[in-house]
């Protein structure tokens, strides 16, 4: 049984991760983090501090501002971390990486595995259509969603610019621009409404033609699902930095 400390237990995705490992085999949360307020059926912890029960892995879906104290609990327990938190600056995911040196942690933007084969349709795209079509990306999300462009979106953007072989300008807002679009940039466009889950559309327009690769998250379940498939993959493995393609290739995406 792998023992889960679920970091962000009163949000939304906490709550689905909850519901979901109440109905999974081989992992219990235990216990939770969050400095607000809410009801769990397990104990909740304003945060990481020496009287949360023992743990075998943490899953982080929080905010920001939670990763140095959680960081911190994680390394001095050498407890795995699975980092599903979007909108980390650049100096906490340098030091993510850096405790990835000395406890096992897991990083991804988006822990659906059908994310995860849209970034390989999007590198494969980008190397048949060519530099004669350009790339816009369109994320939809709940308007309570505090980062924008998502993540995820941040993300497929990457996954197109390392097939182009370049860094690309990645295009956040166009109306006070009043030129013609460059063949060298990728635009991101968010959209707030609603309790959208999270939709992304990855738009190749060409001469005459477009093609859409999308995805549609119906719940929030998709994203508990591939959280506890990386906490199970990760309460045994030895100290590195993982993500989604680490986990496809152990199978473990068979678990339900």
């Amino acid at each position: 049984m792998v023992r889960i400390l679920l970091s962000g237990a009163y949000g939304r995705m906490g709550a689905a991760i909850a519901g979901y490992a109440a109905l999974w085999e081989g992992c219990e949360v235990v216990a939770g983090i969050d400095p607000g307020e809410g009801s769990c059926s397990f104990p909740v912890f304003a945060e990481p501090c020496a009287p949360v029960p023992k743990a075998d892995v943490i899953v982080d879906f929080s905010h920001p501002s939670a990763l140095e104290p959680l960081l911190a609990y994680a390394l001095s327990n050498k407890l795995p971390v699975v980092m599903a938190t979007t909108g980390l600056a650049a100096g906490q995911i340098a030091a993510v990486q850096k405790a990835a040196e000395e406890i096992p942690v897991f990083l991804s933007a988006n822990m659906s595995l059908g994310i995860n084969l849209l970034r390989e349709l999007i590198k494969e795209s980008v190397r048949v259509l060519g530099p004669l079509f350009d790339i816009e990306i369109v994320e939809r999300h709940h308007n309570l969603k505090l980062d924008a462009p998502s993540g995820t979106a941040l993300m497929l953007a990457d996954s197109a610019a390392a097939a182009m072989g370049g860094r690309p300008l990645y295009r956040y807002d166009r109306h006070p621009l009043r030129e013609k679009r460059s063949g060298n940039e990728i635009g991101l466009h968010s959209v707030r409404g609603g309790s959208i889950a999270g939709d992304h559309d990855v738009i190749f327009a060409g001469p005459n033609e477009v093609i859409t690769l999308s995805h549609h998250a119906q719940t929030r379940e998709v994203f508990a699902a591939g959280a506890l498939r990386a906490a199970l993959f990760l309460s045994d493995q030895a100290p590195g930095l993982y993500d989604m393609s680490d986990l496809i290739a152990s199978g473990l995406t068979d678990q339900k």
